[in-house]
């Protein structure tokens, strides 16, 4: 395992996390994730990438606060995390919409009900309009989640999760149900909303899970791989392609070896995690 250096001063820092499930009927502890440590700067693109069960997806509902560690301690700014909170957004693969509201209304609840710094209706109507704007869904406002195709359900969540203006973006693995041309287009999309071009101090900070090298290699500053039995961090790897990036950039012999060499660090787990799915015995 290689051993990085981990700066003093984080956006998101994770500390020896460890994080244990009991099944209630038997009793039976299972260890997800492992001595887990972690720093991410303010601005910084993050992708976490590994075999199918190694904890990427418990990573980041400890950092968002709806799981707690075991043991170990997350913060945020220094402040630890205890629970949910509007300053991370929650972009899910499932879109998790509110299915009876519009485009519109789905992207207000959260300015609607936050209980600092209330906004008035007029005030309420230009933010949903600037996000309704980013997000390229003019035209859709009063449109249902069940009128809308995959990628624009996908672009209402991401407005929904950033018009609570958080600081972090938590996305877990947002475009996997989504066929491959408009995942390609989401991509390229998430990064101009993410404001690439931006100094790093005005962008958000982002936490993507993926099982898609390509995709975490074309998205990230730095990807961050994952091994299971039990979920650990095996290496932090610097993505030093430069931005912005667009779809050129995966044809470059870097970007190639940069997939190739992630590729090489989880093939061994994920074999095994895929076996041990199907049930297959080895010789």
């Amino acid at each position: 395992m290689e051993t990085v250096a981990i700066p003093t001063k984080a956006k998101i820092s994770l500390i020896a996390i460890t994080k244990q499930y009991i099944t209630p009927r038997t009793g039976q502890t299972t260890l997800a994730v492992s001595d887990v440590s972690l720093n991410i700067q303010q601005g910084e693109f993050l992708c976490i990438v590994g075999p199918s069960g190694c904890g990427k997806s418990t990573i980041l509902s400890m950092i968002a606060g709806l799981t707690k560690p075991s043991s170990g301690t997350i913060s945020m700014d220094g402040n630890a995390i205890h629970g949910p909170g509007r300053e991370r957004g929650v972009v899910f693969q499932d879109y998790a919409l509110f299915p009876w509201k519009t485009v519109r209304e789905n992207i207000e609840f959260g300015p609607r009900f936050r209980d600092r710094a209330p906004l008035s209706t007029a005030a309420r109507r230009e933010l949903v309009d600037h996000y309704i704007e980013l997000v390229s869904l003019n035209g859709s406002e009063d449109k249902y989640p069940h009128e809308l195709s995959g990628g624009m359900r996908q672009r209402c969540a991401f407005a929904r999760a950033l018009a609570n203006e958080p600081d972090v973006l938590l996305m877990d693995e947002p475009f996997a149900a989504l066929d491959a041309q408009t995942r390609l287009i989401l991509q390229e999309e998430l990064l101009r909303i993410w404001g690439e071009e931006l100094p790093r101090d005005k962008r958000k900070t982002v936490v993507f899970i993926t099982h898609g090298i390509d995709e975490a290699v074309f998205l990230a500053d730095r990807v961050a791989v994952m091994s299971n039995h039990p979920g650990q961090i095996k290496m932090e790897k610097p993505i030093g392609l430069p931005r912005p990036r667009n779809e050129g950039v995966r044809l470059t012999t870097d970007f190639q070896k940069l997939v190739d060499e992630i590729w090489q660090l989880i093939r061994h787990d994920a074999y095994e995690a895929t076996i041990g799915k199907a049930g297959i015995k080895q010789a």
